[in-house]
């Protein structure tokens, strides 16, 4: 249609009735298969030439670069139903309880969202699309709004992109047919589905950072993230921000002049921070302000805190953890982590930046964080668990760190197991001080972990040792991926493995790993420890041995590379 690629014609059907693309949430009509319902698929499209608008007054994200997409859902300021009871939350929020579901059963049920984005065409903004992706929702969080000066609730979606490209970046609407066909079973339509979708499928939210998309063809030539907000003049579908959007001077936001962040650029950038130096000795006040920020990130807080909430918090974890000679002085990192690369600053005039002090940022009261590029990475649990581990091992490896990270609220990074949630109770008297508390326990699988040991007849995986008793034999299954929080791993044989104690306990506190080859090294040096033995009828899951290598620090491409750097640069004095 005037020589471009007409939706409507791409997915004619004689299954299903034909789509729509005139809302911003399309979901097609559910099919009954087997008295369950079966959605064959969600289109979601993104109104640039609408964004800023009182139709749409929000602006949604795209990173293709990453395999990302901010999603906001369609509640209005003028609504006065339910945020969750609008047409498009309601479908995506039943979505989102199939996308996080833990067995396969649950996500081969799961609808998938198929992206696109109105682009203009001979000067016209409307019923021009692009499609932009298949994606399934990573995570949902309830937000505040601002339309007409009235605050109002909606649903910000977190999409992963997935990877078409055993594809060559395209999409079967045969897959989608299929869905919709009450004829077929899940495992028929499974046949026609994309590869990544199938391993999502099988794996779940573990494999996500392996199948994410990586950047497709498009005709544009910009596909870095932007908020998707443009002219009506312009062709291209990610534009950059305008001068009039920008707030004042000193609002640091880098991810439209930046090239693309990716996870390892994000892990060099921490690894050489620009740090004072004194007598040989790093400053802390940049790490843990970080360290502070990703817990935040970890916690599913808003980007950019307030500067009286990061004095006081960041403040009191310098008098703590900070060096003995070192000043408790938190404006240096909230301003100058903008050297960073990672760290954004919001609402300070240019005369106020030009003379930071903590008076100054008392009165102007402004925001910072981690920019949006580093902010949607750290929503990753696996490149979380790589940054948290990075900042441990550079600036933090000489001191005992169990009580900061269980002050920050991170103590389940500290080994794979995790931890298992806690809740005090009412303290009770007695000859000394104790108190009652109720735990929320792990149900391990006994028998799962009795079938694997006598897979392997006891013998461990790294060393082959097997352990005698008065009588029979001794080993341990331990989980590649915790079942504690925040790791959440399950219980099956694709997360087990087999191993005498010391080496569970080795690989329990991260001290070893095993890298892609399936070679056993430490965690220290890299240094060669074994090689992990394993039975054909055994198969473990690859996307949870690289969760326990972003545990370790170890899995940022060209790894070694960043090992070998220089330890962090010192800065000029008054840059910390």
């Amino acid at each position: 249609m005037d020589g471009y690629p007409n939706i409507h014609h791409l997915t004619a059907s004689q299954v299903l009735a034909p789509i729509q693309l005139s809302k911003g949430i399309n979901p097609i009509a559910e099919v009954k298969v087997a008295r369950v319902a079966r959605r064959p698929a969600i289109l979601i499209r993104s109104s640039p030439w609408k964004a800023g608008s009182v139709e749409t007054p929000w602006h949604d994200e795209f990173d293709l670069v990453n395999g990302r997409v901010t999603y906001f859902g369609d509640h209005r300021v003028d609504h006065t139903v339910p945020v969750g009871e609008t047409q498009g939350n309601k479908v995506l929020r039943k979505a989102w309880a199939s996308h996080r579901a833990t067995t396969v059963q649950e996500r081969t049920m799961a609808a998938p969202l198929l992206v696109f984005a109105t682009v203009t065409r001979n000067k016209t903004p409307k019923g021009y699309v692009k499609f932009c992706g298949l994606a399934v929702i990573e995570g949902v969080e309830e937000v505040e709004q601002k339309d007409k000066g009235r605050l109002f609730p909606n649903f910000r979606y977190e999409l992963a992109l997935l990877d078409l490209s055993a594809e060559n970046d395209l999409l079967n609407w045969s897959w989608i047919e299929a869905r919709g066909d009450h004829r077929l079973s899940m495992a028929e339509t499974l046949e026609h589905a994309p590869r990544s979708w199938r391993r999502w499928v099988e794996g779940g939210r573990a494999v996500l950072p392996g199948i994410r998309q990586r950047p497709l063809h498009l005709e544009e030539s910009d596909v870095g993230p932007r908020s998707v907000s443009r002219s009506a003049d312009e062709d291209t579908l990610f534009s950059p921000v305008s001068q009039s959007r920008r707030q004042d001077v000193s609002s640091v936001e880098h991810d439209n002049q930046q090239p693309a962040l990716t996870a390892g650029l994000l892990m060099e950038r921490l690894r050489n921070l620009r740090v004072h130096r004194r007598d040989g000795r790093i400053s802390r006040h940049k790490p843990l302000a970080l360290m502070w920020a990703i817990a935040r990130n970890a916690r599913g807080e808003s980007r950019l805190a307030p500067w009286t909430q990061f004095r006081d918090e960041v403040g009191k974890l310098l008098i703590e953890f900070g060096r003995s000679h070192s000043s408790p002085t938190p404006e240096y990192p909230f301003w100058h982590l903008r050297t960073s690369g990672l760290w954004d600053v919001a609402g300070l005039s240019a005369e106020q930046a030009s003379k930071i002090s903590a008076s100054i940022l008392d009165r102007s009261k402004p925001q910072a964080g981690f920019t949006r590029q580093a902010d949607r990475l750290l929503r990753d649990p696996f490149v979380r668990s790589q940054a948290i581990a990075v900042l441990r091992e550079t600036y933090f490896a000489e001191f005992a760190q169990h009580e900061l990270m269980e002050q920050l609220g991170l103590a389940g990074y500290e080994n794979a197991s995790g931890i298992e949630a806690l809740a005090e109770e009412q303290g009770q008297q007695g000859p000394a001080p104790r108190r009652v508390t109720s735990a929320s326990r792990i149900v391990r699988d006994v028998g799962l972990a009795n079938k694997i040991k006598e897979m392997y007849s006891d013998h461990c995986q790294v060393c082959g040792t097997q352990l005698a008793k008065r009588f029979g034999t001794y080993s341990e299954a331990a989980h590649i991926r915790g079942l504690g929080q925040p790791h959440n791993g399950p219980d099956e044989l694709a997360n087990l493995l087999v191993l005498c104690p010391n080496h569970h306990v080795q690989f329990d506190t991260l001290a070893i790993y095993i890298d892609p080859d399936g070679i056993v090294r430490s965690t220290a040096d890299g240094s060669h420890q074994g090689v992990l033995h394993r039975l054909p009828m055994h198969h473990i899951g690859e996307a949870h041995l690289r969760y326990h290598r972003a545990l370790c620090g170890r899995d940022v491409p060209d790894q070694e590379a960043l090992v070998s750097e220089p330890s962090p640069g010192t800065a000029r004095r008054g840059e910390e």
